[in-house]
């Protein structure tokens, strides 16, 4: 197997560099080393390496700044991801991106599956949805793998922000009305590399799949799971209180969905590979806090 790891100093791209198997011919690149918006270098780059799978983990994902970088996070989320498909498709090699809970609306009844009708409903969903629409009618042996909530040891995310914030203040008011599901970094790491490791030249399992974690929670739910396994490892003393507030209390200028519940059940059939641990992986709260 040779791999391309695109997008390797972020939380999923550094997991993938980790934890892909020694056994594998892996070049994995940033930003610097390759600016997905450059049409002509990423042709370059992956007509010399000539890789079998190329994973994207690379993305612009700043939701609340992207309502004023618009023509940025378009250009990382749509143009650099259908770059990479149109060169994956020139090679014959399988492509897989990472998308979002954030190209749907949020208002669904129940969890999400892949065929309901996306309606993001921000600048940042929109361009990830492009990215999809994009990476599908550019590279025939796709997968796209819809996430949310994800956070691990690197990068900035919700369990080092309530780990940073705990340490000072004894009540936290957190938002208790969106409801979604916390994923781990190095879970979404692992199943891209089954994925790719499972994939046939004459597979028929392409598409979109959602991966994310369980059991589903609330943002305030998802805290207090934290401070439970930070006093638990004495990585903290004592766990603030939490204050459930309402999303209206607490304006961005980002609309959140209120429901990134993700049904993860046709992954599960395809690929046998469940849901994140979420839970689990917050044992090893320590390696977040350091």
């Amino acid at each position: 197997m040779k791999l391309l790891i695109v997008g390797c100093a972020g939380q999923v791209g550094r997991e993938l560099v980790r934890r892909a198997p020694a056994d594998w011919e892996v070049k994995a690149v940033d930003r610097q080393e390759l600016d997905i918006t450059d049409h002509r270098k990423v042709m370059s780059v992956v007509s010399e390496f000539r890789p079998n799978s190329i994973i994207n983990a690379a993305a612009y994902t700043a939701v609340d700044r992207a309502e004023s970088e618009r023509e940025f996070a378009y250009l990382i989320n749509s143009t650099g991801a259908e770059n990479l498909a149109i060169a994956a498709q020139q090679v014959d090699a399988s492509f897989l991106h990472i998308s979002t809970d954030y190209v749907f609306s949020g208002d669904h009844e129940g969890c999400y599956v892949e065929t309901d009708t996306t309606g993001p409903t921000g600048v940042y969903g929109a361009s990830k949805l492009a990215g999809e629409q994009a990476v599908a009618m550019a590279c025939k042996k796709h997968i796209i793998l819809r996430t949310a909530w994800v956070f691990g040891e690197y990068g900035n995310n919700f369990v080092k922000t309530m780990l940073r914030l705990a340490k000072d203040r004894e009540q936290l008011s957190i938002v208790g009305d969106q409801f979604g599901s916390p994923t781990y970094a190095g879970d979404i790491a692992e199943t891209l590399l089954a994925i790719a490791g499972q994939l046939k030249p004459e597979d028929e399992r392409w598409g979109v799949y959602h991966y994310s974690g369980y059991p589903y929670t609330s943002w305030a739910g998802f805290a207090a799971e934290i401070f439970t396994s930070a006093t638990k490892h004495s990585v903290l003393a004592k766990s603030p209180s939490i204050l459930d507030i309402k999303t209206v209390e607490y304006p961005t200028p980002a609309k959140r969905p209120s429901n990134s519940k993700l049904d993860c059940g046709k992954l599960l059939k395809r690929f046998n590979i469940a849901p994140s641990d979420w839970q689990k992986a917050l044992e090893n709260i320590g390696a977040y806090h350091g």
